[in-house]
């Protein structure tokens, strides 16, 4: 073991000894495996720190049947890991369709059903620093609130009973590249990653590596911005939280206490007052467009939604109705 020992277990190694909750020692890890470089590096990472962390290792692969080659890789990669003796279980979508929400949709809702089936506690993906980086860039690009930038956490409930877990945005995807060549891991290419029809692959192809030929490591310093930006999310949560407790009333919003705060924290206060109502987070130029419409100024009026609900407001109260 002493071989695969390499700088990149190491570090992988201390930040779960630094966060134990995100794969807690024994567990069991569902690992989705694409067979793609970063899925496989995780593989390989996971093993290899298994006789320290002790943990069950599960794979499971998500057949989605829109590539010619898909079923043969499938076959290649089953037939891989059962000469590794490594457990695997391989789902085929019934009904492929080319969405990429569709495909989204049932991976997630296959890896749920095989986690609850198997045991398993966590479920392990393999996106990196270069996703993270990529995922920041499109929804700055789309004018998103800051919970869209400081998305792809390194955990989240997939179920109650089931984490979702990133343990590789400590990598690039130029780094896990390196661990499968180091590692001896095979590798199979998906060919609808280099699809200029999808904005991500355009980003990752044209973008990035630029921003890495001007500023090197550019992908991790990126995935790092978001990693603070959900650090300051949450702990902003918190603050407004106590902060509605003073505007709300039982019939809603006070309208002339938002409106005497400063603009800034009249979106966020806004905002976070829709969602406790079940509201979905609005883009920010609707956001903006409503504060506008709320200037103590302006008379009563309303806003509708999306989801069938109404947003409507006198000169005291702001009010949703459904």
């Amino acid at each position: 073991m002493a071989e695969r020992w390499s700088p990149h277990h190491l570090r992988l190694h201390r930040w779960l000894l630094h966060q134990p909750e995100l794969l807690p020692r024994g567990a069991c890890l569902l690992l989705a495996v694409s067979g793609g470089q970063d899925s496989m590096a995780l593989l390989g990472l996971l093993r290899d720190l298994q006789r320290l962390h002790h943990w069950q290792l599960l794979l499971w692969h998500g057949n989605h049947r829109l590539r010619p080659e898909a079923d043969q890789q499938a076959d290649e990669l089953a037939g891989w890991a059962r000469e590794q003796q490594l457990s695997i279980q391989v789902d085929r979508w019934a009904e492929p369709r080319a969405d990429e929400a569709a495909a989204r949709t049932w991976r997630y809702a296959a890896l749920e059903a095989a986690a609850r089936s198997h045991g398993a506690s966590h479920v392990a993906t393999g996106h990196t620093a270069s996703d993270r980086a990529e995922t920041l860039l499109l929804q700055l690009a789309r004018g998103s609130h800051r919970r869209g930038l400081a998305s792809l956490r390194p955990s989240r409930p997939l179920t109650a009973a089931v984490q979702l877990v990133r343990p590789l945005l400590l990598f690039s995807r130029a780094e896990t590249a390196r661990i499968t060549a180091a590692l001896g891991l095979p590798v199979w290419l998906d060919g609808s990653n280099a699809d200029p029809r999808y904005s991500r692959n355009r980003l990752r192809q044209e973008v990035l590596p630029v921003l890495e030929q001007l500023h090197p490591g550019a992908s991790r310093r990126i995935s790092g911005v978001a990693e603070r930006l959900a650090q300051e999310h949450d702990s902003q949560q918190e603050l407004l939280q106590l902060a509605l407790g003073g505007l709300c009333t039982g019939g809603g919003l006070q309208r002339r206490g938002l409106m005497a705060l400063g603009p800034a924290n009249r979106r966020l206060l806004l905002q976070a007052w829709l969602e406790q109502q079940g509201h979905p987070s609005l883009p920010a130029d609707q956001l903006q467009g409503l504060l506008e419409r709320l200037a103590p100024e302006r008379g009563p009026g309303r806003a509708a939604l999306s989801g069938g609900t109404t947003l409507r407001w006198d000169r005291e109260l702001i009010r949703l109705e459904r």
